[in-house]
């Protein structure tokens, strides 16, 4: 036979195949409308089939619904670009997601109990939930600090707290995760330097500094210093960890606090991964190779109610990640288009009514991170909208996890719902959705204008007012809170009580380090580090000079400030 035979042959089989195909979906189509048909005249339950986001929700999914490019190239493989169904080829195969539980309360010392209780009852990495005076980076005997010390969080003020938060837990062996974003260069810094005091090879420290502040300016409102000098003090840390920390994430690109402020899904998705890809543009304009910090970025997503929704959102932003990473920032290495991810159970959605149906929540907002493939989780206690969770309930929180992990067969196989009609067509949707959002930053001149002008927190505001319009008038239910009561909305359960004692003995506690400690060598750290400021040079050093000499908290802040000035929101109506 020629080639041309050949050739010809060839598409003559390929038109077989395509009017086959052209045949099926027409009968397809036919079923559908007979189906619709029935469908439209049956009566239908009073309901809102909608997302949690808003979204519209379709009685039925098909092959139909799908959007975009074939499986083969929006979905992969596990392990291999675009990532769609998960970061590493063998997923919980190999290893199980870290499971974390945010702890932190009172002083150092009780943390660093609860931190052994934990460790010793199967928890795999830490996560540190900071007071508010060291979310802000006020000492805490500092004026500002007074009836906040260790009340929603660990007070951690020096040096010296670090070093009693860690006491004999071997920071080269166990993964520490920090929520900290305003003064998170310090707080690093202090952690660095706590690692040092226990004769631990800074290169084998594991974990996550969240130091996400482009999201604090859009959701969460703990800043310190305006956007530019925040923005250096990043890529300051990107430079340091890619030499001596290797293993550590230096931000923790967080979408979780602008999903709690009242973001829809997609919202949620877009701002997150904008400003990630912000960073990655701030540290290529400073010169870095993207490869050179990229692999160690993270990311950290909500997981919210709506089941599908957030497994789809974690699907499409692994995908989006990769394709931008590796098309416009031209990422080579492969660690760098890989997409990472912590996520958190949702706590706007826990209720102080019937506060058990909580663990009913989590649970099932747990099954859906790991369904999307998440590689680390914490599962919120059902009393942390009471106050910082019990022992008991933290407990639960951990057995949740668990019997997911080890009981329900999910981490089984590698993304079981790829193929789905209704979760691909989802992960299009979302993709679609973000990549528009992504359009209208662009029209507001970028991520910092937008934040300047007062963009994302209008768009923000929106979102969470059409939400909580729905549960007042009663078309979202909220089981137990707006409907199903049954006279336990108020029950009584046990909750974590702080010692109003705590403030009392921190202060003192502050008073004997600035005492012991050597001031003409605080005085001289803290005058070198305003001087790094002033000029190019990366002030990660400096500051583990300063925690080194036991400055406090609010001494390297203020020091700092004196050179970059504090940011104050602009008001908008």
């Amino acid at each position: 036979m020629s080639t041309i035979e050949k050739e010809l042959e060839s598409r003559a089989e390929l038109a077989s195949v395509l009017r086959a195909r052209e045949r099926e979906l027409a009968e397809l189509k036919a079923r559908l409308a007979e189906w619709e048909e029935a469908f439209e005249s049956t009566p239908k339950r009073d309901a809102l089939f909608t997302t949690v986001s808003g979204r519209e929700i379709d009685p039925l999914y098909t092959e139909l619904d799908r959007s975009g490019a074939p499986d083969h190239e929006a979905l992969g493989v596990p392990g291999t670009f675009p990532f769609t169904r998960g970061p590493y080829p063998t997923m919980y195969r190999t290893r199980l997601w870290t499971m974390r539980q945010f702890a932190g309360f009172a002083t150092a010392e009780e943390t660093n109990a609860r931190y052994k209780y934990l460790l010793q009852h199967g928890q795999t990495g830490l996560s540190v939930a900071f007071d508010f005076p060291t979310l802000m980076g006020f000492d805490s005997d500092h004026p500002r600090s007074l009836g906040e010390v260790g009340v929603c969080g660990v007070a951690i003020s020096s040096l010296a707290d670090m070093e009693q938060l860690f006491d004999e837990i071997p920071l080269d062996e166990v993964s520490v995760s920090m929520t900290i974003n305003g003064p998170a260069i310090i707080l690093f810094c202090f952690y660095v330097a706590a690692a040092e005091k226990q004769g631990v090879d800074v290169s084998e420290l594991r974990g996550t500094v969240q130091n996400d502040i482009l999201k604090e300016y859009q959701a969460q409102h703990a800043w310190v210093f305006p956007p530019e000098p925040a923005l250096r003090c990043i890529v300051d840390m990107f430079a340091w960890c890619s030499e001596h920390t290797p293993k550590y994430n230096p931000i923790s690109i967080s979408g979780y606090h602008i999903r709690e402020a009242g973001a829809t899904a997609a919202e949620e998705l877009a701002f997150t991964l904008r400003n990630g890809f912000e960073y990655v543009e701030r540290g290529i304009a400073r010169g870095l190779d993207v490869d050179s910090f990229a692999p160690r970025l993270s990311f950290f997503f909500d997981v919210h109610n709506d089941f599908f929704e957030e497994i789809a959102k974690l699907r499409a932003a692994r995908r989006i990640w990769a394709r931008g990473m590796k098309e416009k920032y031209g990422a080579k290495n492969p660690d760098s288009w890989r997409l990472r991810t912590h996520c958190q159970t949702a706590g706007v959605s826990l209720t102080a009514q019937q506060p058990e149906n909580n663990i009913v929540r989590v649970a099932y907002q747990a099954m859906a991170a790991a369904l999307g493939g998440t590689q680390s989780l914490h599962t919120n206690s059902m009393d942390e909208t009471l106050s910082l969770p019990t022992e008991k309930a933290v407990r639960i929180a951990l057995r949740t996890q668990q019997i997911l992990a080890y009981e329900s067969g999910v981490p089984n196989t590698i993304d079981p719902l790829a193929g789905s009609y209704f979760v691909e067509s989802l992960t299009d949707d979302l993709e679609r959705e973000a990549l528009e959002l992504f359009d209208e930053i662009d029209e507001q001149g970028g991520v910092v204008p937008g934040i300047e002008q007062g963009w994302f927190q209008r768009e923000i505001a929106a979102s969470a007012m059409r939400q909580q319009g729905e549960v007042e008038s009663g078309d979202r239910v909220i089981v137990g809170v707006n409907d199903f009561l049954d006279g336990s909305e108020k029950v009584e359960i046990d909750t974590l009580k702080i010692d109003p004692e705590v403030e009392s003995r921190q202060v003192a506690r502050m008073a004997a380090i600035r005492a012991a400690r050597d001031s003409d060598r605080v005085e001289q750290t803290l005058s070198a580090l305003r001087d790094a400021c002033r000029s190019d040079e990366n002030v990660v050093p400096r500051i583990l000079d300063c925690a080194r000499a036991y400055c406090t908290l609010y001494e390297i802040r203020a020091a700092m400030e004196d050179v970059f000035g504090a940011f104050k929101e602009p008001v908008f109506f």
